[in-house]
């Protein structure tokens, strides 16, 4: 049961911890039962000042903006973005499927989170709360989420 064709997770940085490679693997193999998912990453920028932090963010967002797909319904992760449940995101996924929406392009930021005018260009700011996490990690609740709204969707057991 596909809500959407594809799925799109466009991140700053790259995974570069085995253990935040094997997470991803996991639910990227879980997911593919539900859906096709691509993974994107885009290099994260340096920066040791204020000037050069808006910089750094701008040519992140650049580089986000090239990797999301005409089309596609844009929910950009930040952590003053609207909470959901995990049925709270089961819900959206089968509300964005029953309107139609065919691609979703999920944004995750890097350590200086996403520019504000790409945030604005979002359909929804996604948050998992008030805490920071690092992107890495959140990464990998995302790909949790997703495999546990699809698990939702489906009707299948999903706590365990």
């Amino acid at each position: 049961m596909a809500v959407a064709s594809r799925i799109d997770v466009i991140a700053v940085g790259k995974l570069k911890e085995g253990f935040w490679v094997d997470a991803c693997a996991e639910y990227r193999k879980r997911l593919s039962r539900y859906t096709t998912l691509e993974v994107h990453e885009v290099p994260d920028r340096a920066a040791r000042s204020n000037a050069e932090r808006e910089l750094a963010l701008a040519a992140e967002a650049s580089g986000l903006r090239q990797r999301i797909a005409p089309g596609s319904q844009l929910i950009v992760l930040d952590s003053a973005g609207t909470q959901l449940t995990s049925e709270g995101i089961a819900t959206l996924l089968r509300d964005l499927q029953d309107a139609g929406t065919r691609r979703l392009s999920f944004v995750i930021g890097g350590s200086w989170g996403v520019e504000d005018s790409l945030k604005q260009e979002a359909d929804l700011l996604l948050s998992f709360g008030a805490i920071t996490l690092p992107h890495n990690l959140a990464r990998v609740v995302l790909l949790e989420q997703l495999y546990r709204a699809f698990r939702i969707i489906a009707g299948e057991p999903y706590h365990k």
